[in-house]
C-alpha cells in the first residue's frame, strides 16, 4: 500500500499507512523504509523523507543499505538540494552504483546545472560506460544549453561504445487491441485524423497558456520546427487516438517505456482541461492522473 500510493503522487496516504502500521506495533525494515522513502520522493515531501531516513537507525537500528540511500539521493536532487545529494553520495558507507549517480545527473537536467553533470557524468561513465539512458541524459543537458559540438561529441561516444538509444514508445489499448506510437510516427492507419487532431488543439493550448519547451528537442533546427517536433511526441499521438475512437467522458490509458518529458506533462494537463477528461499515463517512474488541468504529481516527477 505504501509503494502503491507513491507511485501514484499521494505520497502523504503512504505517510498515513506507515505511522498507522507503526501504531499497530508492526516493525519496519529496509523494504518498508525503500517504499516510504521513494512515496517520499515521488511526492516531494523533503522534511518528511529526511525524518524518516534519520528514524531508521535512531528509533529502529536499522543501518540504511544501498536501496535506502538511493532513495534519499533521489529526494534530495528531485528537490534541488544538488550538493547536499552529491554529499550524501561521497559519505555513504558503501560505494555508489551508476543509478545512484544517475538520479543526480537527472536532476542537472531539470536545474540546468551543467557543471556538475559533467563531473557526475564522468564518474557514471567509469562505472557503467554502456549504458545509454546516462548517454542520452548527458547530451539532453547539452543540448538545453545549445551546445551542439557537445552533443555530436556525446553522440559519437555512443556510436564508438556500441550503444544505442531506446526508442520512446507510447502503447493505448482499444478494443483489445494494443496501438503503438513512436515520435512523429505515421504508421498508424489513422494517422491523418491524429495529425489534424493536435493540430486543432494547438490553438487553443497556447489560449490557456501551453507555451513549448523547446529545450526538450535535442536538435539544432529553427524554433518553429522545434514547436512541430514537441506536439509530435508518442505520447501526444496515443491520446490523440484515445480522444477520436473513444466516446466523450471515457478516460484515455496510456503506457509509455521512457519518462514522460516536461513539455508533454504540461501540453496534457492542458489537454485534459479542454476535453475534459482524465488521462491517466504510466512512464517507466509512475503514474501521471491529468484532470481539469492538474497532475496527480503536482508537477514534481
Amino acid at each position: 500500500m505504501i509503494a502503491s500510493y507513491g507511485i501514484h503522487g499521494q505520497g502523504r496516504k503512504s505517510l498515513d499507512v506507515f505511522n498507522d502500521m507503526l501504531r499497530a506495533k508492526v516493525k519496519p525494515n529496509h523494504v518498508t523504509f525503500t517504499c516510504i522513502l521513494s512515496s517520499c520522493s515521488h511526492s516531494g515531501l523533503l522534511e518528511q523523507g529526511k525524518k524518516c531516513f534519520e528514524s531508521m537507525a535512531k528509533d529502529f537500528g536499522i543501518s540504511p543499505q544501498l536501496n535506502n540511500y538511493a532513495c534519499m539521493v533521489d529526494l534530495l536532487s528531485r528537490s534541488g538540494q544538488l550538493s547536499e545529494a552529491e554529499e550524501l553520495i561521497q559519505n555513504m558507507p558503501v560505494e555508489a552504483d551508476a543509478s545512484i549517480w544517475g538520479s543526480l545527473l537527472g536532476a542537472c537536467r531539470i536545474y540546468g546545472n551543467l557543471d556538475l553533470a559533467e563531473r557526475i557524468a564522468d564518474r557514471i561513465f567509469e562505472l557503467d560506460p554502456f549504458h545509454a539512458g546516462y548517454h542520452v541524459l548527458l547530451s539532453n543537458i547539452y543540448a538545453a544549453k545549445s551546445r551542439w559540438k557537445e552533443v555530436e561529441r556525446v553522440r559519437r561516444m555512443m556510436v564508438r561504445r556500441g550503444t544505442n538509444k531506446v526508442q520512446g514508445l507510447s502503447l493505448i489499448e482499444f478494443n483489445n487491441v494494443v496501438h503503438k506510437f513512436g515520435v512523429r510516427d505515421r504508421s498508424h492507419p489513422q494517422s491523418n485524423k491524429i495529425y489534424d487532431l493536435l493540430d486543432e488543439l494547438v490553438g487553443p493550448m497556447k489560449r490557456l497558456g501551453y507555451v513549448p519547451l523547446i529545450d526538450f528537442v535535442l536538435h539544432d533546427i529553427e524554433e518553429e520546427a522545434k514547436e512541430e517536433a514537441l506536439l509530435y511526441h508518442s505520447e501526444k499521438l496515443a491520446i490523440a487516438f484515445g480522444l477520436i475512437n473513444t466516446p466523450p467522458g471515457t478516460p484515455i490509458r496510456v503506457t509509455k517505456n521512457l519518462r514522460i518529458c516536461g513539455d508533454c506533462h504540461n501540453a496534457i494537463k492542458i489537454i485534459s482541461r479542454i476535453v475534459n477528461r482524465i488521462i491517466i499515463v504510466r512512464d517507466m517512474y509512475r503514474f501521471h492522473h491529468f484532470e481539469d488541468g492538474h497532475c496527480s504529481c503536482g508537477d514534481y516527477w
